[in-house]
């Protein structure tokens, strides 16, 4: 499996809201995908796609995109589940079932990372603490940020920060790009 990564563009969009489903886990609530664009507290990560700071990144597996990551500034009115403060973006990933557990999540976290570093002092995101994907944050350097763990109707949630001044190219330790023909992405800015 070769995953090549790429900047997310306007083109995306619809892959964009079906990952974005995915992420908000809507689908555990029983709500259907074609509801994620009429639920405000979700709809703010994506509408409007294509704002001047927002970042992204598409993984592709044989031309077929197969998962997403991308960072937005909500601030005011627009706060979303992982706000820390108005120069924060707030970001959101998601990968297909199919490729989960493959490496494509860390691929496209430390991409997304490479492609903020140098606008925003930093990242942040809402998980649950069941996730697996807690340790996945934790490794690329992410941190829990006191006073925001709470329970929904599902589980218990906390925001967790990275601080882009800490964090080498890469994301971490491995090269943030699997494949040899894969460019650093570049944002909307």
């Amino acid at each position: 499996m070769a995953i090549a990564l790429r900047p997310a563009t306007a083109a995306d969009e619809a892959f964009l809201w079906e990952m974005l489903y995915l992420a908000s886990h809507l689908g555990d609530e029983g709500i259907p995908a074609s509801a994620t664009r009429a639920h405000p507290g979700v709809a703010r990560y994506l509408n409007g796609w294509g704002r001047p700071h927002d970042l992204g990144v598409v993984a592709a597996d044989a031309g077929r995109p197969v998962g997403a990551a991308w960072a937005r500034l909500l601030s005011g009115d627009e706060q979303g589940y992982g706000h820390v403060d108005d120069r924060t973006p707030e970001l959101a990933i998601a990968v297909v079932p199919t490729h989960r557990r493959l490496g494509v999540g860390r691929a496209l976290l430390a991409a997304l990372i490479d492609a903020a570093r140098g606008t925003y002092p930093a990242l942040s995101l809402s998980v649950r603490a069941d996730s697996d994907a807690v340790r996945l944050y934790r490794r690329l350097g992410f941190q829990p940020v006191p006073g925001t763990e709470h329970t929904d109707g599902r589980g218990g949630v906390s925001t967790m920060r990275l601080s882009l001044a800490q964090v080498s190219r890469g994301g971490g330790k491995r090269s943030a790009y699997p494949s040899a023909d894969v460019d650093p992405p570049v944002g909307n800015r």
